[in-house]
């Protein structure tokens, strides 16, 4: 059997197995994630349709299949014609939302990160390079930004670009960086905060760039 029919075969099987029993059920992300070679977007060498998240160095990590469907079903769940993907890794997630119909901005803070895969399978997904916490407002406003990782709580920048009635998708972690508990969250500006409302609990670790200092103790 050709290398690309098994691969053909574990994507078809990591729908099936991982994707449509865990409570995902938007027949648009279970589509383009039937279509996208994941293999593609992940490091030579790696399991691309095993359920678990995949390091990547540098303290990033390319979520499990489940998560990134559960993720993208979360930002399709609402307003999602111009979606910000801040911290995209390789690029995989900003792929599948753009092949679900929605205009991406692909943000990233590691020059390299991002696979050349993106441009080759999703070549309408915007590109960026920039500091994860103050998002991209050139880009902007956005009807939903997704931060692909944890955080310990959502940076403040996000509020001023997002359209009226934009949503945040996050997920936020304490010890997360352990690849402890977090929670995925939908999350409004509201008196200069953000409100927000759980949406599942799940294993994540905190994108480096956003894990606060250590604080001095005497």
């Amino acid at each position: 059997m050709a290398e690309r029919d098994i691969l053909r075969i574990a994507r078809e099987t990591m729908v099936d197995s991982q994707i449509r029993p865990n409570h995902v059920n938007d027949s648009r992300v279970i589509a383009a994630m039937r279509a996208l070679p994941r293999e593609d977007f992940a490091p030579a060498g790696s399991l691309a349709y095993a359920d678990a998240d995949i390091r990547l160095g540098q303290g990033r990590f390319m979520p499990s299949p489940m998560l990134a469907a559960r993720l993208a079903q979360a930002v399709l769940a609402g307003p999602h014609a111009h979606v910000l993907v801040a911290g995209a890794n390789t690029g995989y997630l900003a792929a599948v939302l753009a092949l679900c119909g929605a205009a991406v901005v692909a943000l990233e803070d590691t020059p390299g990160l991002i696979s050349p895969a993106l441009s080759r399978l999703a070549p309408a997904v915007q590109q960026a390079v920039g500091p994860l916490a103050a998002g991209w407002p050139a880009g902007g406003p956005y009807d939903a930004i997704l931060l692909e990782g944890a955080a310990p709580e959502i940076p403040a920048a996000f509020a001023a670009q997002l359209e009226p009635g934009g949503r945040v998708i996050a997920i936020l972690a304490e010890g997360a960086e352990r690849g402890g508990i977090g929670r995925a969250v939908t999350a409004v500006p509201s008196a200069g905060r953000f409100a927000a409302l759980p949406l599942f609990d799940c294993t994540a670790r905190i994108i480096p760039a956003l894990q606060p200092a250590p604080a001095f103790s005497f």
